[in-house]
């Protein structure tokens, strides 16, 4: 949505800032509220995307950074048992870069008549997932 270099900055600071997260969990490193940020995440970025925020690239990098610790986070602390964490690692945070295109194609859609509308409904969707999360994670 903000448009470049935000398309590509943005995409890439997220999984690299997720894999030292999930380092951190990997080496049991505790960080409270993991579920909460996850759930805060898809919150905001949701409404963001609803609302068609446009923040400056540093704020919505540091917003993405800080979102992509609890992200990795989680990953790393529910490495399976037994599994080559190198391997794991790098399947996340490919994963996690696969997502993101997806991201970027579906954001493409706003070129199209009704596509503004489209993301702005998916934003809104993940607004209210990340809202449902959020209560589960307060229960």
């Amino acid at each position: 949505m903000l448009g470049p270099p935000a398309l590509w900055v943005l995409p890439v600071a997220f999984p690299m800032v997720m894999a030292f997260g999930g380092l951190l969990g990997l080496l049991g490193v505790p960080i409270p509220g993991v579920e909460i940020g996850i759930a805060v995440s898809g919150l905001v970025m949701g409404l963001m995307v609803l609302f068609e925020l446009r923040p400056p690239i540093w704020f919505a990098a540091l917003v993405v950074s800080a979102f992509a610790v609890f992200h990795g986070h989680a990953h790393g602390a529910e490495q399976p048992a037994g599994s080559n964490a190198l391997l794991y690692s790098l399947a996340f945070v490919i994963a996690t870069g696969l997502l993101h295109l997806v991201g970027i194609l579906l954001g493409e859609t706003r070129r199209w008549p009704g596509g503004r509308r489209f993301v702005q409904a998916a934003g809104g969707g993940v607004a209210l997932v990340g809202l449902w999360f959020l209560e589960q994670a307060l229960r």
